[in-house]
């Protein structure tokens, strides 16, 4: 067998994995194995090496990728106005299985991304730390980056119905201290509730993309309604605060760092919390302090409770 069968062998089967997930309800596992496959059918599509696909057939790679990032972003936000459905997604595995011979128009109206870069997850430990130039991107030409896509108006939820004698919990994001804070372009944060094994207990939510910064300050004002009563919540949960930016060098949105508050923190009222290093330690295990600087994630809490 060529190699460059055995890398569509690899694609089939990395696609078939995650549509197993998928219809067997394992949404975290099907939405990693979405962004893995999406990545590596992106890298494809940027080769300037590679020889083994035409233009057309990379196009088509390119379009897969986007139907793959679409599925993935409705399992993430369970009401999102660009729902893309399972049973649609299973219509592209035919395609990836004969993409050397694929001669048809392609299923869905979505067009490619190929300049914009799909981290799996866990993998930006990988990436170089990042370097002073990258503070000052902001401040040369962008015109030569192409357009993208930032969270803009977010993926918040609204509260939950109440039932009697459980608690709902909401969480004003105030503020977050950084001391590049002017420089950071598109910034946003990403809301996950986790059990101890840095599962998802929640929908994952984004703020919409902060745009007032003051000083060492990104200013979000926005409120998080917490998808699951404080009770039902298990014991050595916590929820997760990434602060994410877009970086024009590298053209993709990098998580700058993380915070995270546990159950016991759980109590009306303002709370400021320690910012960590990424990448995301979701298990709480290897934990690195961001800064020593007095900068820190500010919250307020509310409790809503059906007596």
């Amino acid at each position: 067998m060529s190699d460059v069968n055995k890398t569509i062998q690899k694609w089939h089967a990395s696609f078939r994995k995650g549509t197993d997930f998928d219809s067997w309800g394992q949404l975290v596992e099907a939405i990693d194995e979405y962004q893995i496959l999406a990545r590596q059918l992106q890298k494809e599509v940027q080769s300037t090496n590679s020889t083994d696909f035409t233009e057309e057939q990379k196009k088509t790679l390119g379009k897969i990728a986007t139907c793959l990032e679409m599925r993935s972003a409705s399992l993430q936000c369970t009401q999102s106005k660009e729902d893309f459905k399972l049973e649609e997604l299973k219509k592209l595995e035919t395609i990836i299985q004969n993409i050397l011979t694929y001669n048809k128009e392609f299923p869905f109206d979505v067009q490619p991304v190929p300049s914009r870069k799909i981290l799996a997850p866990g993998e930006e430990e990988n990436l170089e730390l990042e370097e002073e130039e990258d503070a000052a991107a902001g401040a040369g030409s962008t015109e030569a980056f192409p357009p993208r896509a930032p969270a803009s108006q977010g993926t918040l939820l609204p509260r939950l119905p109440s039932e009697p004698g459980m608690s709902l919990l909401t969480i004003k994001i105030e503020k977050i201290g950084l001391k590049d804070a002017g420089q950071c372009i598109d910034p946003y944060m990403t809301i996950s509730v986790k059990d101890l094994n840095g599962i998802d207990l929640n929908p994952v939510q984004d703020t919409p993309v902060a745009t007032r910064k003051e000083d060492t300050y990104i200013h979000f004002s926005v409120d998080v309604e917490i998808q699951r009563h404080v009770e039902k919540l298990p014991k050595g949960a916590a929820i997760f605060f990434e602060f994410k930016h877009y970086k024009p060098k590298k053209r993709f949105t990098s998580t700058k760092c993380f915070a995270f508050m546990e159950m016991d923190e759980i109590k009306p009222g303002p709370i400021v919390i320690e910012l960590y290093k990424k990448p995301t330690d979701f298990k709480r295990k290897k934990l690195q302090l961001l800064t020593k600087k007095q900068l820190y994630l500010h919250l307020h809490q509310t409790l809503h409770k059906d007596s």
